[in-house]
């Protein structure tokens, strides 16, 4: 068996993070490739390694110096360098790479160093082969991942190295030249690694013991997802939740290679299984029909009103959508009745433009009127238990109309996997309690 890691930047932040990471690799003798990020805060008053490495760029830039942020970034890794009992001068390497760049210096370059030097220290640490991810993720020149070219690259130096520690969140062009990923990068950097080497489940250790049903500033202490689908994940991150993105993981999910979210600081918890399908269900997962809860606020919703809408429906629709396209205002929904049809849109996105585009509905003789709404939040209700049962629309509404709740919208995916409402904004955390207390217990 074999299992990739990725750490993330809580999990590496200073030593003792650093003596987790190495009881949690040796734990198990499958764990043989891990993927780290640049340590993160080790408190709330501190810095992101990346941000300082960031802040170090723009000075440059800028002809500013630099030598307070540098040595911020020097006394970080010397300290985890020291406490772990290293023999590596990070001292010198710290100082050869960033004390004597120029303006012209890469940002992608700087940024990547921070992982970089984690991946050596941590590489030491566990007595494991430090892997470039310049040496094997190649991009091409349009910025794409060459999966293929890279893949290769990588199981050649895993089948002669065995065990490997390699920096997340860069890769390189065919000429050497060093590209970043977006921030989080390192995530993506993993599934790449554990695709590329086909590992039987792609472990990510973070600072949560998994998915959780519902953000925990609106509900205190909520349960952890034991198992959830790419489909589900792809819901709940879309609407809000702070889960693991499923774009991230989209080269795992190609070849069907389970993500375990994993805590670093509670490493006994099974965290979540992310999977495309599970052929079983666990008996929770089967009585309750509720996967996760996630929620937006400040949408607006516009209602159209026509006297037998139904006789000139798609004509208005379109006439209402290009007006919405030139406005440039994206459509989050477009529930309709038999005299009306309604557009629900981010309330942003309307912010300078509000008259105009009243005005303008207001000027279409195919219209007699229409009234805008503020102040709307959408709460989406995800589980792919919900197919299969009946009668959980009206569970859903009864739960919240016993709450007197006013039910703004009401939208379902063609999966059912999903059911959206819209509520006013001030009863959006009740509504999420309410929702999580009625069926997520």
């Amino acid at each position: 068996m074999l299992k990739v890691l990725k750490f993330g930047g809580s999990s590496l932040s200073d030593s003792s993070q650093f003596a987790k990471v190495k009881d949690i690799v040796e734990y198990d003798d499958a764990r043989q490739v891990v993927i780290v990020s640049a340590p993160g805060k080790r408190n709330s008053g501190d810095n992101k390694i990346t941000d300082l490495l960031y802040l170090i760029h723009a000075h440059i830039k800028y002809g500013v110096n630099h030598e307070n942020i540098l040595s911020m970034v020097r006394d970080r890794y010397a300290e985890i360098c020291r406490e772990c009992g290293l023999s590596a001068d990070i001292e010198s390497m710290v100082n050869e790479v960033l004390g004597s760049l120029d303006k012209n210096a890469s940002v992608d370059y700087i940024v990547s160093r921070g992982e970089y030097f984690c991946a050596v220290l941590m590489a030491e640490y566990l007595g494991f082969k430090f892997v470039d991810a310049a040496d094997w993720l190649t991009f091409d020149y349009d910025g794409k991942v060459d999966n293929k070219l890279s893949a290769q690259k990588l199981r050649d130096i895993k089948d002669v190295y065995g065990r490997i520690v390699t920096p997340g969140f860069y890769g390189a062009f065919p000429n050497g030249e060093i590209h970043v990923f977006p921030r989080g990068g390192s995530d993506i950097t993993g599934a790449i690694a554990a695709a590329s080497l086909e590992a039987d489940i792609y472990e990510n250790w973070t600072d949560v013991s998994g998915i959780l049903m519902v953000d925990p500033r609106i509900v205190k202490d909520p349960k952890t997802i034991a198992r959830v689908t790419y489909d589900e994940l792809r819901e709940l991150s879309y609407m809000g939740a702070s889960v693991l993105h499923e774009d991230t993981v989209f080269p795992v999910r190609l070849k069907d290679i389970p993500v375990n979210i994993r805590n670093t600081n509670a490493p006994e918890d099974p965290g979540t299984i992310i999977q495309e399908s599970f052929d079983d269900e666990l008996q929770e997962e089967h009585e309750r029909f509720i996967t996760g809860i996630a929620g937006k606020k400040d949408f607006s919703i516009i209602n159209i009103y026509k006297s037998r809408i139904g006789d000139a429906k798609l004509g208005l629709l379109r006439q209402v959508l290009e007006l919405f396209d030139r406005y440039d205002i994206p459509v989050e929904q477009i529930p309709s009745g038999v005299d009306s049809v309604s557009v629900l849109f981010p309330s942003e996105s309307i912010k300078t433009k509000k008259y105009d585009l009243m005005h303008e509905l207001k000027s279409n003789e195919s219209i007699d009127s229409c009234e805008l709404t503020e102040g709307i939040s959408l709460i989406a209700i995800v589980g792919r238990q919900m197919a299969y049962r009946t009668g959980i629309s009206g569970k859903i509404f009864k739960a919240l109309g016993d709450n007197k709740i006013n039910i703004r919208t009401i939208e379902q995916g063609a999966d059912e996997i999903n059911i959206m409402v819209g509520v006013y904004s001030e009863d959006f955390e009740r509504t999420v309690r309410v929702l999580y207390d009625s069926f997520a217990m």
